[in-house]
C-alpha cells in the first residue's frame, strides 16, 4: 500500500439529497494533501448504521488515515460514534474526559446533562476525545492496527477548529517525510472578506499550498490581515519555491484589485 493513504468519510443525509454542499471534504482533502497524504477516497454515506459501519470497515482496512465528519450530535440520527464502535468490534463506553467536556459546555449555559448529551461522550475504549472549542460534541481520535481514525463534527467551523488544533500536529509528525516552508504577507487597508476570493485563487494553483488569513485589526474601520502561506513538498527547495510563488501571486492580486488602498509587506 502507498505510504500515507488517506480516506475521507462524509456522513449525513443532507449531503446526499443536495441540501448541503460538501465543503468539509474539499477542505480536508486540501489539508491532507498539504500534509503529504494521498487522498484516495471521499465517501458520502447516509445516517444509517449499516452504511456507516461498512464505510468505516473498508476505510480502516485500506487507508493509513481515516477522517470522518458528521453525526456526533445529540439527535437520534447522530450515530457515527456508535456505528464506528460496531465497525471495530468494540462496545461503546462513556469516556469520562469527553463527558467532562460535554458537561462543562452545557452547564455553563444552564442546561442539564441528558442521556442524549451523554451519548456524545460515548466512544470505543482507549479512544481519545478531542476538545471542541466552538461547539459541544468532542471529536474522537482512535488508533487501530497502526491506522489513525479521526471522527469530527459536521459543522465546518467546529471540524476545522478541532483539526487544526489537535489533528494536524499529530498527522504532521506521523505522515510521509515532507518539507515545509512558510511566508507571511501583511496587508493593511483590505477587509478579510475582500481578500478571501484572492486567497482562494492562490490556493487553486497547487494543492500543496495552503493559505490562511488572520485578521488583526477592524474589518471595516482599520483592516489589518496577517496572511500565512504554507507549502509542502518532497524537498526544502521545492517547498520554498512554491511558497514564494504563492506569495508573489497573492501580492500581485491584492495590488491589482485594491491597489490604492492596500499596503502590502512580506516577511
Amino acid at each position: 500500500m502507498h505510504k500515507g493513504v488517506a480516506w475521507i468519510l462524509s456522513i449525513g443525509n443532507e449531503l446526499l439529497i443536495g441540501r448541503v454542499v460538501n465543503t468539509n471534504a474539499a477542505w480536508l482533502a486540501g489539508k491532507l494533501t498539504f500534509l503529504g497524504y494521498a487522498v484516495r477516497r471521499i465517501l458520502v454515506v447516509p445516517d444509517e448504521e449499516d452504511d456507516i459501519v461498512e464505510a468505516f470497515r473498508e476505510a480502516v482496512e485500506r487507508a493509513d488515515v481515516v477522517v470522518s465528519t458528521g453525526g456526533l450530535g445529540p439527535t437520534p440520527d447522530d450515530i457515527t460514534n456508535l456505528a464506528f464502535c460496531k465497525a471495530v468490534g468494540a462496545e461503546p463506553v462513556v469516556n469520562e474526559e469527553a463527558l467532562r467536556m460535554v458537561r462543562e459546555k452545557y452547564e455553563a449555559r444552564g442546561y442539564p446533562l441528558t442521556q442524549e448529551r451523554i451519548k456524545m461522550a460515548m466512544m470505543p475504549p482507549g479512544a481519545k476525545p478531542l476538545p471542541n472549542p466552538v461547539g459541544t460534541a468532542p471529536g474522537i481520535l482512535y488508533e487501530v492496527g497502526g491506522k489513525v481514525v479521526v471522527i469530527l463534527p459536521g459543522v465546518p467551523r467546529e471540524m476545522e477548529a478541532i483539526f487544526e488544533s489537535h489533528v494536524e500536529p499529530l498527522l504532521r509528525g506521523r505522515g510521509p517525510p515532507v518539507y515545509f516552508s512558510e511566508r507571511v504577507v501583511v496587508v493593511r487597508g483590505v477587509p478579510e472578506a475582500d481578500a478571501a476570493p484572492l486567497i482562494r485563487e492562490v490556493m487553486r494553483v497547487d494543492p500543496r499550498v495552503y493559505v490562511k488569513s488572520h485578521p488583526k485589526g477592524f474589518e471595516v474601520d482599520a483592516p489589518l490581515l496577517h496572511i500565512h502561506i504554507y507549502a509542502s513538498a518532497e524537498s526544502r527547495e521545492e517547498a520554498e519555491v512554491l511558497v514564494e510563488r504563492a506569495a508573489g501571486r497573492l501580492v500581485e492580486l491584492i495590488k491589482s484589485r485594491h491597489g490604492e488602498r492596500a499596503a502590502v509587506s512580506t516577511g
